[in-house]
């Protein structure tokens, strides 16, 4: 059994991978183990990561499609098997992987007879396809077909409005959700106060991202949504007299710094996150993918250093200088000292 490979004894929670599997190149599986957990606290990292891993990673789809001459969605094209609804369901399906942020331009462009894959599909450098057999097409006659499409990479799932466009231009319902599905399910042992759990994860993805990059981002992501209040100092919760609530203080990366500069004992480097800065979204989220999370991160590369991170540009770094120089006076070296 599982719970016989981990020692009961320790408190020291440690998870593994104990299946993988890859049944298609758009359906990868894991499952994963946590222990030991004391009673209850399966079921309280099991609820938050299943919803974590639904809903708070992020995927890239097609948002929209244009093609001229066509008079409705629902409208035929004389030498293409399918309709115009069929072909924008199957660019719906298509899975793509990058790392763009923004919306990003692609194109189809072929001449029949011929089968249409996600092959054909012109794609942006930073975007990539997950399984180039996906049909979109079929063409029966020699004609040509030429489709303008959009790429985005969000969260969630976006519904657009039906709405009929007189320039042959359609939205697409996008699903960005790269899981699939998640499930979490407990296995208990012991007795009386002596009772623990193990926490099983199964995760299957679409191929754009595996199992165990789906779980380190869901992680990630709830790590972030707790950082505000482990920044909520008990000594600055104001008490209202006579009245049953109270207002916690909005906590910033520069009040952090300031704070940092007028305490004598000091705060540590490693407390300061820079997702509560006032860095743009585009930074940020370079700096992320690089796993730079707090202040002492950042503090530990050059200017050089960010320059060498992908997507990062000189308006970039200049931001990160001035953020650093007026709240805390201090800035990053140009190169890297050698010893």
């Amino acid at each position: 059994m599982v719970r016989e490979g981990i020692a009961g004894s320790t408190r020291t929670l440690q998870w593994k991978c104990v299946e993988s599997r890859i049944d298609s190149k758009r359906l990868y599986y894991g499952r994963f183990i946590l222990s030991p957990l004391m009673k209850g606290q399966a079921d309280t990292i099991g609820i938050a990561m299943r919803r974590a891993l639904l809903g708070e990673i992020e995927g890239t789809c097609i948002t929209r499609a244009k093609s001229e001459k066509v008079p409705h969605e629902y409208s035929t094209i004389v030498g293409i098997e399918e309709s115009v609804h069929e072909i924008l369901m199957n660019l719906k399906e298509i899975v793509l992987r990058s790392n763009l942020y923004g919306v990003r331009d692609a194109s189809i462009c072929v001449r029949g007879p011929r089968y249409v894959t996600a092959q054909d599909i012109i794609l942006p450098p930073s975007v990539e396809i997950v399984d180039i057999t996906q049909h979109i097409a079929n063409l029966t006659e020699p004609i040509d077909l030429r489709i303008e499409l959009q790429i985005k990479r969000d969260r969630g799932y976006r519904m657009n409005p039906t709405n009929n466009s007189q320039d042959g231009s359609y939205p697409i319902d996008a699903v960005y959700m790269p899981v699939r599905n998640a499930n979490h399910s407990i296995h208990s042992y012991g007795n009386g106060n002596e009772k623990q759990e193990i926490l099983f994860l199964e995760i299957w993805t679409n191929g754009s991202l595996t199992p165990k990059e789906a779980l380190y981002e869901a992680s990630r992501n709830l790590i972030d949504l707790f950082i505000p209040f482990l920044h909520a100092e008990e000594g600055d919760i104001h008490f209202e007299e006579n009245k049953n609530r109270f207002t916690l203080p909005f906590f910033t990366f520069q009040n952090g710094l300031t704070n940092l500069k007028k305490n004598k004992k000091g705060i540590p480097l490693k407390c300061i996150f820079i997702d509560q800065s006032e860095l743009s979204p585009r930074t940020y989220n370079c700096l992320k993918r690089s796993n730079i999370h707090t202040l002492l991160d950042l503090l530990s590369n050059s200017q050089e250093d960010l320059m060498k991170m992908e997507y990062f540009r000189t308006e970039d770094v200049k931001q990160i200088l001035d953020t650093l120089q007026k709240h805390f006076a201090i800035n990053l070296p140009k190169n890297k000292f050698s010893f």
